[in-house]
């Protein structure tokens, strides 16, 4: 089985624990010490928010005047959805008893401070909304504030993340290829059986026999027809099928619940999971 880090040793002790699977933290690193902007792109409940989360905390000011503040540089995250506007990332004039004041939004305040802005599934936003981070994802790193007339330079140590998973790609939603060539873009896949498995052991607690039959699921149905499950069985339902097995349900209850309900409302999706649940848990 691959070996871990461990989270209680050292100075990364409350760093969000993260299991790299290839080079994507030195990637990561790189792209930082750049200021390039940054894409994750894979599937759903792959790892990339922790990810994020992970390289934030472990990150260090680079700026003076904030050498001193403490866990690493902070992360605004901000989950896009379809009615996500502009004005809801850059922000609003807001009334305030007789007067207007304005008010930054997430992705103000993360250019203002210096934090790592974190757009996840940046393809679920309206494709208006997208294009005001343009400009702060080359060269200029400067936001404009069409509102207050204000050009905003990003603070040295601002860096637009974004996540993106093909899956949920349709021609309605696709990021056009002006977003696209603005990032680094870092893939993203389910880990292999092993190392999913070590994963599985460690976030949930399950001792490691079971957790390799919880990574034969997931691999398993994966496997599965793609017109029958869209998209394959994430290692966070993996994760949390271990989880509800060390609060006392039983492993075959646990993974019903938790794996084989994420395959989606197809029946035959559903009754394959049931089936393979039935055979690889006792």
């Amino acid at each position: 089985m691959p070996s871990l880090h461990d989270p209680e040793a050292g100075p990364e002790a409350d760093v969000p624990w993260y299991q790299p699977v290839g080079d994507e933290v030195a990637l990561f690193e790189a792209a930082w010490a750049a200021r390039l902007p940054v894409m994750l792109k894979g599937p759903t409940g792959c790892g990339k928010t922790r990810f994020v989360e992970h390289m934030a905390a472990r990150l260090g000011p680079s700026s003076h005047q904030d050498a001193g503040r403490d866990g690493g540089i902070p992360l605004v995250t901000v989950s896009c959805h379809e009615d996500l506007t502009a004005n809801d990332l850059v922000g609003r004039h807001l009334l305030l008893h007789d007067r207007t004041v304005w008010n930054d939004g997430p992705l103000t305040r993360a250019v203002r401070e210096g934090a790592i802005c974190y757009l996840d599934e940046i393809v679920e936003a309206r494709r208006d909304t997208t294009v005001v981070i343009h400009s702060l994802a080359d060269y200029r790193r400067v936001l404009p504030i069409e509102k207050t007339g204000e050009m905003l330079a990003a603070h040295p140590d601002f860096l637009l993340v974004i996540s993106y998973n093909p899956g949920y790609q349709s021609l309605l939603k696709e990021l056009k290829p002006s977003t696209l060539q603005r990032f680094v873009c870092l893939e993203f896949g389910y880990p292999a059986p092993a190392l999913e498995a070590a994963i599985v052991a460690h976030e949930s607690g399950v001792d490691s026999a079971t957790a390799e039959r919880l990574a034969a699921l997931g691999q398993r149905l994966r496997g599965l027809d793609e017109e029958a499950l869209a998209e394959g069985i994430s290692t966070r339902a993996l994760i949390h099928a271990g989880q509800l097995m060390m609060r006392g349900i039983a492993p075959r209850r646990a993974c019903q619940v938790a794996v084989a309900s994420a395959t989606g409302d197809d029946p035959d999706a559903a009754e394959a999971a049931r089936q393979l649940i039935d055979v690889l848990l006792p």
